[in-house]
């Protein structure tokens, strides 16, 4: 039987969530320049995938944190929204999203939303890079004086764990639905991408400092 992980991988590679350009490698706006770029917004276009996401997001929730402990579902200021609201649906549960930057002043300054004191809030989000913006969300749902302990990504970037390390810290779990090795196994074994670009992509997601700056990168 087909594992969930690899199910969320081959969703993403169907609907083109992630590039792969040797020739004209990508620059992000940290000057981070990549042979792949994903882009989880794709998903929103397509019912299907879409569906499977959803419902695959909502079973990681019941079965690794539990409904009984969930009050709201949260999703962060923009990708994370419409993931954020699937979930809440599927789930029947209350929904908020936090914003990148407080707008106004107040407990509920960075937050849209009805959420109380006291209330168990899940963190929903396309993906996790590095962890450090996660944080920053689960502050803003903290200052509500609600309690944020979990976070649920589609796909984990960070190729290394630092994800998860960061969050523990801050007195976060990480979940995630699928990684950079289960989706390149997948593209590899189904012929999404050339042994070339894999190798490519291992490549830069062992050492991205040193494959971008051998290009021109930070």
């Amino acid at each position: 039987m087909e594992m969930p992980a690899e199910r969320v991988a081959r969703s993403l590679l169907k609907v083109k969530a992630v590039f792969c350009n040797l020739e004209h490698p990508f620059t992000f706006t940290s000057g981070t320049v990549s042979p792949v770029y994903v882009d989880m917004r794709k998903v929103i276009s397509y019912p299907g995938p879409r569906t499977e996401i959803a419902e695959l997001s909502a079973s990681c929730i019941k079965s690794r944190v539990g409904l009984e402990k969930v009050d709201v579902i949260a999703g962060g200021e923009t990708a994370g929204i419409p993931y954020a609201a699937w979930v809440a649906d599927r789930l029947n549960l209350p929904m908020i999203y936090v914003r990148k930057q407080a707008k106004g002043f107040g407990r509920n300054a960075m937050v849209e939303g009805d959420v109380q004191p006291g209330q168990r809030v899940v963190l929903v989000e396309d993906l996790v890079f590095n962890g450090q913006s996660k944080v920053k969300f689960a502050e803003g749902i903290r200052n509500t004086g609600a309690l944020c302990e979990h976070v649920l990504a589609v796909f984990d970037y960070a190729y290394t764990g630092e994800s998860a390390a960061i969050l523990d810290v801050a007195g976060i779990q990480l979940h995630t639905l699928t990684n950079w090795p289960v989706l390149l196994k997948v593209a590899g074994d189904e012929g999404f991408f050339s042994p070339l670009e894999i190798e490519t992509i291992q490549e830069f997601l062992a050492n991205p400092r040193a494959w971008s700056q051998k290009r021109g990168g930070v």
